[in-house]
């Protein structure tokens, strides 16, 4: 890897109290020396300290910013390398000025998700908990960024490799068994092998087995409104999200295209999404909106199908429950503040095992209910994150699944017979599949492809 001295802006761009540019490297200290001026040198400064001082361009001795910089030596840093952190005013102009002058001092501007790369490569992070530094940036919920965090800690890694040593003790058996066989009795091996191999399989399901609610958590549940105009979706929408975001108004037809928003319902992040009323309409505008609104239906995780108290049910509200057949659902009765001339043990009949909920959102009646319904369909026992390893990114799930694969077929060789040795072809490659996972054997180009979705700076 590169050996040089990076550095960024490590704050969002835009005005505010303080902004960050952060170097790292062998001369990040040397090149921060060069451009600022305080009571003594930063190379002087103890490390882990912040020191005041100004920023000023040697090549004018003009005072460009007034700033806190802290400084801290390797190699207890993020990165394993020296780190400069130059906490400036946070307008556009001076944090930009004072980035180009460590430019121009000898420092290259860093690429997206350097600092974290330099952190894996330094072996600071293996490569899962550099993925939960996106995840925790990326988390809606303080239960997402709870099972963020306790990947970043490692706990996702601890686990892998002690199956990983599992693994080799068995691959270091064999190899003992094909040098020595005069020192093994193979059936007593064969079984111990066996055992190991089928702990390692069923350690791997019980990750699995959390998959499904890991990847809501991470990257939320798209969840889509429908049911036939003027029953409410808008209302219901702005309801969740605890704000006006759509028109709500008694004329049918409003909502013209897709809606969505994220909400956080009992820490189950919600990706929203407010459809057009699903109906047949001569209105242009509308019937494009409709199209939209059956697109996104065939994606959605969760279908929240509203229908009217007030009034009997139709042949659209049928038509809608035939179209969301197969698919996990929630059934909202809305308007129970109006007169009932809905059949509730119909819609029970065609709901089937799925939830109903009746619900006033306009006196804010059901909202409860509703909100653990949803929460419930998804995680029975609740959201925990205190003790509970959720594998949540889709490359660890699907290199888990090849994993389990790879193991599955060790075991049914070793039940078959087949000797030991031909077994360890694959635990061999499943030990080397989640050796992907933490990044022993990970290529370069992935490396590089995952580091290049990080935002500039981290």
């Amino acid at each position: 890897m590169d050996i040089d001295t990076i550095a960024a802006i490590s704050t969002p761009m835009g005005e505010g109290a303080i902004a960050i540019i952060r170097l790292s490297g062998p001369e990040a200290i040397e090149i921060a020396d060069k451009i600022y001026k305080g009571k003594k040198k930063l190379k002087e400064a103890e490390t882990h300290t912040i020191n005041y001082g100004k920023i000023i361009d040697p090549d004018t001795s003009d005072i460009v910013e007034e700033v806190m910089v802290a400084v801290m030596k390797a190699p207890k840093t993020f990165t394993r390398e020296d780190v400069v952190e130059i906490n400036c005013h946070g307008g556009l102009m001076s944090v930009n000025r004072v980035l180009e002058l460590t430019l121009s001092k000898g420092a290259r501007l860093a690429e997206p998700g350097e600092f974290t790369k330099r952190a894996f490569l330094n072996g600071r992070i293996d490569l899962s908990q550099a993925e939960a530094v996106m995840d925790l940036i990326r988390s809606k919920t303080d239960r997402a960024m709870n099972v963020a965090m306790g990947q970043m800690e490692g706990r996702l890694s601890k686990l892998v490799q002690s199956l990983r040593q599992t693994l080799l003790e068995i691959i270091a058996s064999v190899e003992v068994n094909i040098d020595y066989p005069e020192y093994d009795a193979e059936e007593i091996t064969n079984g111990i092998l066996l055992e190991k191999a089928q702990m390692v399989r069923d350690k791997i399901e019980e990750l699995l087995v959390t998959a499904k609610q890991g990847k809501i958590l991470r990257e939320g549940l798209s969840t889509v409104i429908i049911g036939r105009p003027n029953v409410g979706k808008s209302s219901l929408l702005n309801s969740l999200v605890h704000e006006n975001k759509a028109i709500v108004t008694d004329i049918p037809g409003t909502t013209r295209d897709v809606i969505e928003e994220y909400v956080n319902i009992r820490g189950v992040p919600l990706r929203l999404v407010d459809t057009a009323g699903i109906r047949e309409t001569e209105d242009l505008v509308e019937r494009i909106g409709v199209e939209r609104s059956r697109k996104v239906l065939k994606e959605a995780d969760l279908i929240l199908l509203l229908l009217n108290y007030n009034e009997s049910l139709t042949d659209e509200d049928r038509q809608l429950f035939k179209a969301m057949e197969g698919m996990d659902a929630i059934i909202i009765v809305n308007k129970t503040d109006l007169e009932q001339n809905i059949s509730l043990d119909e819609v029970k009949a065609l709901a089937g095992n799925r939830p109903v909920i009746t619900t006033s959102l306009l006196k804010e009646e059901g909202i409860n209910d509703l909100e653990q319904a949803i929460a419930s369909l998804f995680f029975e026992q609740g959201v925990e994150t205190q003790d509970v390893t959720y594998v949540s990114n889709t490359r660890h799930i699907a290199l888990l699944n090849q994993a389990k694969e790879a193991v599955n077929d060790a075991i049914n060789s070793m039940s078959l017979g087949v000797p030991v040795d031909m077994a360890q072809i694959d635990v061999r490659r499943s030990w080397e599949i989640l050796g992907e996972i933490v990044g022993d054997t990970v290529s370069d180009s992935l490396i590089d492809q995952l580091f290049s979705q990080f935002c500039l700076g981290k």
